[in-house]
């Protein structure tokens, strides 16, 4: 009888207990355990597998499961004796901050304070069984979701020292889906105050705390060390590019196969491939999101799965901030090339509004770019991974840069119609209802309106030649919109933040705008094309915060 695939089920007991299709991965806990390392940190894509590989280390490892022995003895990690000695004789701490996605650091704080509290009933009986000292049991019985700073950083310090102390034994203390309240705090703006918080709770549970035997964080992103790693100088890293355990998260092409033929469906390998194959890690090619395989053996269909798994919040909000050079890039993503640019896989978030190569670390991390090659000065060659990422990412660019599409087209027909009216009126109702200060009020707010307006015109692909920000005349233009028919008008866009110590009004903005485009003489490239002189239309796009205005 054929397996059954779980769809979504992270829980490696239940997937062993009920015979549910798995891909054995406990040569992971072989590799992991004699590498050594104190504490590891590993970083893969979302829907990786790396939940669940979590969650077979603390059924393997944890004394409270020493009866499901049974569970590994037809797997790869129980051929080798010394294992099975070591299986169930550990006490494990396990928390997920996969559900940690609130709005503000006040909720995070009490989530995570009411996770670590959820973990200190499980170990209740450390009370009942009157193992606990006075000055211990009143600590243990103040741990809730309202403890001060205090006490919920050296919560877990603590229990992993009752713990070592009541089974003879140091913990194992695994964390999956570390960084999820870090990329929201950034999203939503309190990543200093998080960050303070977290860097005394890792200090105190993985540096300074000697009842750690092993700790394991699992996550997306590779925070940077200066932001709450900072003590932690026995952390070892493990990014995409890193050489262990590159086949421990995600398939391989040799198990896509086996599952293929298992659910005889091995005559769609190639299909697979082209679909799903691609992603890269250390030097193990042919790496297969898991997600989508196995949303592909359950309902035997192609197409994106891995889209409807993420909001990439994170993504979005610098893409849409990004510079139109990045937004030109992304366009030669999308055509298949490759590109080359620079990148440090260690996300800074205090750093992110201010370096413009953030987003490629973060593409990179969360699987939407593999890499071809890594050259000297940290330069990498990246292409999108697959075609299912191609097809999900440019889904993604078109919902981040555009809303209903009836009104993008209308907006393009105003334009084509010489409608200023319109466009002004459409463009201030989406400032006022859609956009938000942050969006507009940012540091260099030019590069929000930049993109937003390239997302507008994206309709016109296949009449117009669109390119943003490239030079022509004496200087560099911002968008120029070039007709396939040269009978038609071409457009040229000059986008300008109101200078209120120069420009009294908008309209002064505007005019400094089309100034501009007159002076540098932007129009020569169109000219050299063959399009005439008076076939040009000069459009300034002038604003302050949520105020705009177009001129002509």
């Amino acid at each position: 009888m054929q397996q059954v695939i779980s769809v979504g089920n992270q829980d490696f007991k239940s997937i062993r207990e009920n015979n549910y299709f798995y891909i054995d991965k406990t040569s992971f806990i072989k590799e992991w355990w004699e590498n050594g390392d104190s504490v590891t940190l590993i970083t893969r894509p979302r829907r990786f597998g790396k939940t669940l590989n979590m969650s077979m280390v603390e059924t393997f490892f944890s004394n409270t499961e020493k009866e499901q022995a049974k569970l590994f003895e037809d797997l790869e990690i129980w051929k080798d004796k010394r294992y099975q000695q070591l299986q169930g004789s550990y006490p494990v701490l396990f928390l997920s901050f996969a559900t940690v996605k609130e709005s503000d650091y006040e909720k995070t704080r009490r989530k995570i304070c009411q996770l670590i509290t959820n973990l200190y009933m499980k170990y209740h009986f450390l009370i009942e069984e009157d193992f606990l000292k006075d000055k211990e049991r009143d600590f243990y019985e103040s741990v809730s979701v309202d403890m001060d700073d205090n006490a919920a950083t050296m919560a877990l310090y603590q229990l992993s020292d009752y713990l070592s102390r009541y089974y003879g034994k140091k913990v194992l203390i695994l964390l999956d889906e570390y960084d999820t309240p870090m990329q929201e705090a950034y999203v939503h703006g309190y990543w200093k105050e998080l960050s303070v918080f977290i860097r005394s709770l890792f200090n105190a549970a993985f540096k300074t705390n000697p009842a750690l035997e092993r700790g394991l964080l699992t996550g997306i992103t590779r925070v940077s060390k200066e932001s709450i790693f900072s003590d932690l100088n026995n952390l070892e890293v493990i990014t995409t590019t890193s050489r262990k355990y590159e086949t421990s998260f995600g398939f391989t092409e040799e198990e896509v196969k086996q599952a293929l033929y298992l659910f005889d469906m091995e005559d769609s390998f190639d299909d697979v491939k082209q679909w799903y194959d691609g992603f890269c890690f250390g030097k193990q090619r042919d790496i297969y999101n898991p997600w989508s395989i196995t949303k592909y053996l359950d309902t035997k269909e192609l197409k994106s799965y891995w889209a409807n798994t993420s909001s990439n919040q994170l993504i979005a909000k610098l893409l849409q901030q990004s510079n139109s050079d990045i937004k030109v890039v992304m366009e030669n993503l999308l055509y298949g090339k490759q590109i080359e640019e620079v990148l440090d896989e260690e996300i800074v978030f205090e750093q992110l509004d201010e370096n413009e190569n953030a987003i490629w670390s973060l593409l990179l991390a969360s699987g939407y770019l593999k890499v071809h090659g890594i050259k000297e000065n940290e330069i990498y060659t990246l292409s999108l991974t697959n075609l299912e990422v191609l097809k999900m990412f440019d889904k993604m660019i078109q919902g981040w840069f555009s809303k209903p599409s009836a009104k993008y087209n209308d907006f393009m027909k105003a334009l084509r119609m010489n409608d200023i009216n319109y466009m002004n009126r459409f463009m201030n109702q989406m400032t006022q209802s859609v956009f938000s200060y942050f969006d507009t009020g940012g540091r260099e707010p030019e590069k929000f309106y930049h993109g937003f307006v390239l997302g507008l015109i994206a309709d016109a692909k296949g009449e117009y030649t669109i390119t943003s920000n490239r030079e022509s005349g004496f200087g560099r233009y911002d968008v120029l919109l070039e007709p396939e028919d040269k009978d038609q008008d071409a457009y040229i866009f000059e986008f300008k933040v109101q200078d209120t110590l120069e420009e009294n009004t908008l309209q002064d903005t505007v005019n400094a705008a089309l100034k501009q485009i007159e002076e540098k003489h932007y129009d020569v490239q169109l000219i050299a094309k063959g399009i005439k002189k008076e076939k040009i239309r000069h459009y300034g796009f002038a604003f302050c915060g949520k105020k705009v205005l177009i001129g002509k």
